[in-house]
């Protein structure tokens, strides 16, 4: 079994014990993200949305990968009252690869201006 876990350099370190990302295979699994010490934390959830794929796509990149081959993701909200706005946010990250997606809303997240958590799985596509 091809198991590898990654905390990535240039991102912080987690604050608990688990790893950012468990590449198994060609299948990247994103533990959540947030716009946790980022400039986006005090900001709208639409700003904290483009942070969060920003960080994705960092991720992303590092396993030579890209937003466009997200499998699925799992959002987590602690307030959808702001969903028209993320759903633009999110078409124009998307485009037309539109992954498997599923909304959750939740009481709170580690902390209280947070209000999003993204999970994401990411395919690696094979070298050409």
């Amino acid at each position: 079994m091809n198991i590898e876990r990654n905390n990535y350099t240039f991102m912080p370190e987690p604050i608990g014990p688990y790893v950012r990302v468990v590449k198994h295979n060609s299948v990247l699994y994103l533990s959540g993200v947030t716009a946790f010490g980022t400039l986006a934390q005090s900001e709208s959830a639409a700003a904290k949305v483009k942070d969060i794929f920003s960080q994705i796509e960092k991720m992303a990149q590092a396993e030579n990968s890209s937003l466009a081959n997200i499998i699925k993701i799992t959002a987590f909200a602690t307030d959808l009252v702001n969903i028209a706005e993320v759903r633009k946010v999110l078409v124009g990250i998307y485009g037309n690869h539109l992954p498997a997606s599923s909304a959750i809303q939740i009481s709170a997240l580690f902390m209280n201006d947070l209000h999003v958590e993204i999970e994401a799985i990411i395919a690696i596509p094979a070298e050409q």
